[in-house]
């Protein structure tokens, strides 16, 4: 746990520049809602952008990987879960506190507004945190549709995965379409983490973990139907000071070419880096 408190002074020391790629092991659905379903098309279509190509919102990659390491720390207790939407049957809970040292909250953010707790009361947001973490939309690396995976899409550059659901009483079934990016595509990654303090470089590791966590987890919708495995390859990881912002002095690289596990190792210990 890091040595974060309510006194400490936050000002920009520096950033961390996380890039990559991320590799679909299987079929990859990233719904893109009821309202962009198209006549003859799938069920289920996957979003895409302007272009028409596919791409991974980073709200969505962003909140899988806070998912994870809410899991992963005990932090989804009912006594540190509050609701950030509360309408019938679409309930969402996520873990907030209002402990300073808190690190999910310090790497994602922590609201000021007034909310209610999942066990009951409301935390009234007396302690507000800016997040470290931004991540960005992840654009498809079209080159990775190779013409051979073109021959058996029945898109350009997706796929449909026909499911069927079946009645436990009457024994009806029910066929579903999901429309899936293919085995093998790739998206580029861009993550930025903001050290505002000294102590804002034990998060980079918490960002390393939920990463290696997505790897043996799943992406998207399906994954209990085996969609959604996928893993990050080729990691850079670059440090920026302020005074490559306000003078122009170089940056300094911290990890290139790694997978998850050698930027977990890359990152376990920035305290010099950040001090410099």
């Amino acid at each position: 746990m890091s040595a974060h408190t309510a006194q400490t002074e936050l000002k920009l020391i520096g950033k961390l520049i996380l890039e990559g790629e991320l590799t679909c092991e299987t079929g990859l659905h990233i719904g893109a809602g009821k309202g962009s379903l198209e006549i003859g098309g799938a069920d289920n279509p996957v979003v895409k952008d302007s272009h028409g190509r596919p791409y991974v919102p980073g709200s969505t990659l962003r909140g899988r990987i806070r998912s994870l390491l809410e899991q992963a720390t005990g932090a989804a207790i009912p006594s540190e879960l509050v609701y950030i939407s509360k309408r019938k049957g679409q309930e969402v809970r996520i873990h907030q506190s209002d402990r300073p040292d808190d690190e999910i909250c310090l790497l994602f953010g922590r609201s000021p507004s007034r909310m209610e707790k999942v066990g009951g009361g409301d935390i009234e947001g007396g302690v507000a945190t800016p997040a470290r973490l931004s991540v960005f939309d992840a654009p498809l690396v079209v080159e990775s549709i190779t013409p051979q995976m073109r021959e058996t899409l029945d898109d350009e550059l997706t796929e449909v995965k026909s499911e069927n659901a079946i009645d436990r009483i009457t024994s009806q079934s029910n066929p579903r379409t999901l429309e899936r990016v293919p085995a093998g595509a790739r998206f580029k990654v861009r993550m930025v983490v903001d050290v505002l303090c000294p102590e804002d470089a034990a998060l980079p590791a918490l960002l390393a973990q939920g990463l290696r966590l997505l790897e043996d987890d799943t992406l998207g919708g399906g994954g209990s139907r085996g969609s959604g495995r996928v893993s990050f390859s080729g990691l850079s990881l670059k440090w920026r000071g302020r005074d490559y912002y306000a003078a122009g002095a170089p940056e300094r690289e911290v990890a290139s070419g790694a997978d998850t596990a050698g930027l977990l190792a890359k990152v376990q210990d920035l305290g010099e880096l950040v001090a410099a």
